[in-house]
């Protein structure tokens, strides 16, 4: 299936609109005071996001009070977040959770936590991994046990995006049926959260303990394609994130090498730096290419997003890792401090490898669907 990676001009004053946004409260200052705090966000902002920008509900249907819009827009939305290094809870909630919810819970469910969402007014955390260190849902172990008309729960899940702080967690269990989605409250007996320390502060994910905690079972049937579906779309907004970080870096070690002088000369002028710039370009845009083709399969419904998803998370997170180092040698000693910038990327880079899987996972994956 041929797809046409061409932007509008809507889309360009969208990217425009969320840079602007971003400037103002997302710069250095905003990231470095919100990423020391526990809770990981600004709630004003993260509300402005979501009733004057519309974007907590970018990708929620317009019947649940969402923009209704598709992966393009989402494409252009998490470019620019990873851009900025916006400290929000957007992937979890915005995009993993709403995709579940999209894809897995009953019309109830979805009337009801959609609409919190795209209003600003609920953070909800997809709770799938667990300790075994598997992304797959194959190492999903927890079984739901039935009780009365609902279940208990037992066991422990693991890094659960803001889910120390979300209002309501959408926990991936076994049952008889296969796999099961189900809803917890923030404020259910038996649940505790604990945030995890971590490499990147700038997203904040959270270990949750359930001890006979009661939940409601909000799918029917086994839901193990559909929550498949939904981790491949997140892992394609996820790199369309990580191209925007990856090209940040790219303008930082671009603009330091013309302004940086050495012995009377931009130290760009020098071979090795022109190269090492001119080698992070290409793997931007290789990079931009593989996230630009999974979103474009996610918006066209494209049967092979399973494949394009794990390429893009594969190559994305290679190339954002090797950038952001690349980006620290540029600046050479000034690159390694904790006053400057790209320590943050660098940090981000690698944390957002490992999320969801890293890429030689992926590469497996990718191996395994198409036969190799």
């Amino acid at each position: 299936m041929a797809l046409d990676f061409t932007f509008t001009e809507e889309h360009d004053e969208l990217r425009a609109t969320i840079r602007a946004f971003l400037a103002e409260h997302s710069d250095e200052l905003a990231v470095r005071a919100q990423m020391a705090t526990e809770r990981g966000y600004d709630p004003e902002v993260w509300t402005l996001l979501a009733e004057q920008l519309g974007l907590a509900g970018l990708i929620i249907p317009e019947v649940h009070g969402g923009a209704g819009m598709g992966y393009v827009e989402l494409l252009v939305a998490m470019e620019e977040m990873g851009r900025a290094l916006l400290c929000a809870p957007y992937l979890g909630t915005a995009v993993l959770a709403t995709n579940a919810l999209v894809a897995c819970a009953d019309a109830a469910t979805q009337k009801d936590l959609l609409a919190q969402i795209a209003a600003g007014r609920a953070i909800v955390s997809l709770a799938h991994a667990e300790p075994n260190g598997r992304w797959d849902l194959a190492g999903i172990t927890l079984r739901a046990r039935a009780k009365g008309d609902g279940f208990e729960l037992d066991g422990t899940k693991t890094w659960v995006l803001d889910g120390h702080v979300a209002n309501a967690l959408l926990v991936a269990a076994r049952t008889d049926d296969g796999l099961g989605l189900f809803r917890v409250d923030a404020r259910a007996e038996g649940l505790s959260r604990a945030l995890i320390p971590s490499l990147d502060t700038t997203r904040k994910l959270a270990t949750v303990e359930l001890a006979t905690t009661p939940a409601k079972l909000v799918s029917r049937g086994d839901q193990t394609a559909n929550l498949e579906r939904a981790l491949a779309l997140t892992t394609c907004a996820l790199a369309a994130e990580q191209v925007g970080g990856a090209q940040r870096c790219l303008e930082m070690a671009t603009d330091y090498a013309k302004t940086r002088l050495q012995f009377g000369r931009p130290i760009g002028s020098y071979q090795a730096i022109k190269h090492k710039c001119a080698d992070m370009l290409v793997t931007v845009e290789f990079a931009k290419s593989a996230a630009y083709a999974a979103c474009f399969a996610a918006a066209n419904d494209a049967p092979d997003l399973l494949e394009a998803a794990a390429l893009a998370k594969a190559y994305c997170s290679e190339a954002f890792f090797k950038v952001a180092a690349e980006n620290i040698q540029v600046h050479g000693g000034m690159g390694f401090t904790w006053e400057h910038p790209a320590h943050l990327y660098f940090k981000r880079s690698k944390a957002s490898d490992l999320l969801f899987g890293d890429a030689a996972h992926h590469r497996e994956r990718l191996a395994d669907s198409i036969g190799i």
